[in-house]
Formats: structure tokens, C-alpha cells, sequence
């Protein structure tokens, strides 16, 4: 029997000009979003927004999928800084205060308090949405794994990134800021899924040139 390697276990295959290209051959861009502060905003505020944003989500014609990632906010150079100060302090009085201000925060982090919330749309295409003809439909339903040629990837970008563009505008309508992730910041989101120790204190693989596009 042949031992699996951790790609058989992902469920995409490739990243490339932005785009994640699923085992099935599907597509999906990622946009990280924008926050507000909702509690902070006025009454007419806040049924603005949520008049837009159901204005929004009504306007859609395909799923979106909406991911919340916490994580903990990586403050590892920040308490390196203080070691630093705390070791050239001449001042003994200022000296213990900055090593119980650094231990403070060290536990704040050891108990996961100090955390930061990112939100993504992930945004999808299939080449069955690609394909106009009904037969032409139940044959590429039909099987298994779709074939994906170059000529259907770019078709299917094409279309891919007019709903990146029609999502990006309805969020701004709401207040919010929508980027699409370009192909490294894709490969440094999903591997931090599967690093997350590594991601928090801010170390990520390095990323070959030919990737980077």
C-alpha cells in the first residue's frame, strides 16, 4: 500500500494567477474584507449598513462563502524589543517594571486574550456554470473529474473575476473594503491553516518566483 503525502489529503490543487483550483477542477478567489465598528456607529448608521448589505446579498446570483479566522495577534518582536530595554535599563526600579509589564503580556498571549479576527469572501466558479448547452451540462456533470484546459481557465477567470469586481463594489456600498488576495498571500493563508503555531509568530515558507505571479 502507498503512504499518502499531506497533498492527497488538501482538497485544491493548484494556485495560480490568484486563482485556487479545487481537486474537481472548480475555482475560487478569496477577498480578505474590511471591519467596521458597528456598535460605535448611529442607529440610522447601522440600518444603513444593514439595508445595504441586505441590498447586497440579495443581488447575488451565486454562493459566497463568508470565513471568519481568528488568530492571535503575533507580538513576538514587540516583546523581544522589551527584553532588549529591559537588559540596557540602568534603572532598577524602571527595570523590574519592565520585566512585570513583559511578563504580563506574555501571559496575556499564553492565554489566547490577545486575538484579531481577519474576514475573507471566498468566491466560487465551476465549469458547469461555463457550459450553455443542456447536453453539454450533463456530460461535464457526468464525469467524474472535469478536465480544465488552459482555454477553460481563462474563460473561467474571466467570469471569476467579474464576480470578484461585483462583490468588491456591493461591500464598498456597505462600507466595507474588499482586495483579492494575490497567489502568495493565497499560499500563505491556507498554509498558516495548516501551521498555525508557526503563523502566529509570523514565519511563513518562502515562496518559489515562479509562484509569485
Amino acid at each position: 500500500m502507498s503512504k499518502k503525502t499531506a497533498q492527497d489529503f488538501l482538497e485544491f490543487e493548484q494556485i495560480r494567477e490568484g486563482i485556487i483550483i479545487l481537486k474537481n477542477k472548480a475555482l475560487r478567489a478569496i477577498l480578505m474584507v474590511s471591519s467596521l465598528n458597528f456598535a460605535l456607529k448611529s442607529e440610522d448608521e447601522q440600518n444603513a449598513i444593514l439595508y445595504q448589505f441586505q441590498n447586497f446579498l440579495n443581488s447575488l446570483d451565486f454562493s459566497c462563502q463568508i470565513l471568519i479566522h481568528s488568530r492571535r495577534i503575533n507580538i513576538v518582536g514587540y516583546l523581544d524589543k522589551l527584553k532588549k530595554i529591559e537588559e540596557k535599563e540602568d534603572n532598577e526600579l524602571l527595570k523590574i517594571q519592565i520585566a512585570e509589564y513583559r511578563k504580563f503580556i506574555e501571559s496575556l498571549m499564553a492565554g489566547g486574550s490577545i486575538m484579531r479576527k481577519i474576514f475573507y469572501i471566498v468566491v466560487p466558479f465551476t465549469l458547469l456554470e461555463k457550459q450553455e448547452g443542456a447536453s453539454e451540462k450533463k456530460q461535464r456533470f457526468s464525469a467524474k473529474i472535469p478536465v480544465l484546459t488552459e482555454e477553460d481557465f481563462q474563460r473561467c477567470k474571466i467570469q471569476l473575476l467579474q464576480r470578484v469586481e461585483f462583490v468588491a463594489l456591493g461591500l464598498r456600498r456597505c462600507g466595507l473594503q474588499a482586495v483579492p488576495l494575490t497567489t502568495p498571500e493565497l499560499i500563505e493563508l491556507l498554509w498558516g491553516f495548516y501551521h498555525p503555531l508557526e503563523a502566529e509568530r509570523g514565519y511563513y515558507p518562502e515562496i518559489p518566483p515562479e509562484l509569485t505571479t
